[in-house]
């Protein structure tokens, strides 16, 4: 499967009477998204707001993240099986808009949502700092429970970044990336010596607001399948989670994953990059087994020789990272997990629930319990009432001047296990 990739390149987002790219600004009209978000009758209200990157402006509490796309060329759409028909994607040419962002934020849904800072030392630890973003700040209709809160605030933020990615349609791109992977059997003969290695992507499913979504499908429901890496960079995984800030996907890390972008790098030169398995993270032993099974079942059946794991969230899904790498390494391929840590205050408590010898190459995002003061901002878009109760914040964590005290946990995407801190938003 081969899909091109045209980027355009948003410096600027300013509101217009039509949503247009013009010599790298994006003009979006806000009457034309306030009036696409209400179609939705669970949701009361909606303002549009614009954060730009050094700005002294904060957003919370931040619930996902998404980058405008279009399809050009090719069969299906993004989002597929939510916003746009079920058909396989990751084929034919899409544009980005890259360094746009829509920021779906608001009254809280769950208590592990977070904060974008676009100055100042929060900013250093998100990548979403660097992005030009258009935050719709919802609220929900008196007594909406938080489940069809959750999903009206998600289909809010998909169908208004659908909306948006429709201004690249005609854009010619400021440069155009080609990535491809072939059938195993063919990309086998390719690239005889090089070693076969595969994405061993872990989709956080616990339910109770921990969704993540697959061609529409609640990924707890499915068993480990296997996805071409490029059908990822066409919406087939969405983020439905409020998972703990600083270490869940959202969908802007599902379309811009930077592990499947850093092993296409090396795809033909010193590996064989043969694709993704996507799995899940489940609550009940039984099903923590099932998945694993089928996970290192999945890396035989592909020839393995190498498996990159990465985990989404902590503490109870700590067991489904171990049990993958175990399970994968006990059919002889060798393993990498990537993941965060939660190590206390002082670094000195054990990083993960579980742990293994055979876990012995590990990527780190970092300790999340690590304590940050974040200076008061002079604008603030969504509110600051739920500070104090996030994941992360505590009993004055926000203090009288508009400053706050957390763990870097309620910063969105800081310690995230894809690694995407460690770079900058727009690099891709």
């Amino acid at each position: 499967m081969r899909l091109e990739l045209g980027k355009i390149n948003i410096t600027d987002v300013q509101f217009g009477d039509m949503t247009k790219v013009e010599n790298g600004t994006l003009y979006v009209n806000k009457e034309e998204i306030v009036n696409l978000v209400m179609e939705d009758e669970h949701i009361k209200s909606v303002q549009i707001e614009l954060a730009k990157p050094g700005e002294e402006t904060r957003i919370t509490p931040v619930k996902d993240v998404i980058e405008p796309r279009v399809k050009v060329e090719g069969p299906g759409g993004i989002f597929p099986g939510v916003i746009n028909k079920v058909a396989t994607v990751g084929s034919g040419r899409t544009h980005v808009l890259k360094g746009a962002a829509v920021v779906t934020c608001g009254k809280i849904v769950g208590f592990q949502e977070g904060i974008i800072d676009m100055s100042g030392p929060g900013a250093e630890y998100t990548p979403f700092s660097k992005l030009n973003n258009i935050c719709l700040v919802i609220e929900p209709i008196e007594g909406l429970k938080q489940y069809p809160y959750e999903a009206a605030a998600r289909m809010a933020g998909l169908k208004v970044a659908n909306l948006i990615g429709q201004a690249g349609k005609e854009v010619t791109p400021d440069e155009v990336d080609v990535f491809e992977t072939k059938p195993l059997f063919e990309s086998a003969k390719e690239y005889p010596d090089l070693p076969r290695v595969a994405y061993v992507y872990m989709l956080q499913t616990q339910g109770l607001l921990h969704d993540t979504y697959v061609y529409g499908v609640d990924a707890k429901k499915i068993v480990p399948t296997i996805l071409y890496p490029t059908e990822v960079m066409d919406g087939a995984i969405l983020s439905g989670n409020c998972v703990s800030a600083c270490d869940k996907n959202t969908t802007y890390h599902h379309l811009n994953n930077p592990i499947i972008h850093d092993l296409y790098a090396r795809h033909g030169k010193d590996i064989n990059f043969v694709g993704v398995i996507a799995t899940n993270e489940n609550v009940y032993l039984a099903d923590k087994e099932r998945s694993s099974n089928w996970t290192a079942k999945l890396c035989k059946y592909l020839g393995l020789d190498g498996a990159l794991v990465s985990q989404e969230g902590f503490g109870n899904p700590d067991t489904d990272l171990i049990m993958n790498c175990k399970k994968i390494e006990n059919e002889g391929v060798k393993t990498v997990i990537v993941t965060d840590e939660y190590a206390g205050r002082d670094g000195a408590s054990q990083s993960l629930a579980d742990a293994d010898a055979k876990a012995d190459a590990v990527v780190t995002g970092g300790n999340a319990n690590e304590v940050i003061v974040l200076p008061p901002m002079k604008r603030v878009i969504g509110m600051l009432d739920y500070v104090d109760r996030i994941a992360g914040g505590f009993d004055g964590s926000l203090r009288p001047d508009g400053s706050i005290e957390a763990e870097i946990q309620v910063i969105t995407g800081a310690t995230n296990e894809l690694g995407f801190n460690k770079m900058s938003a727009t690099e891709y």
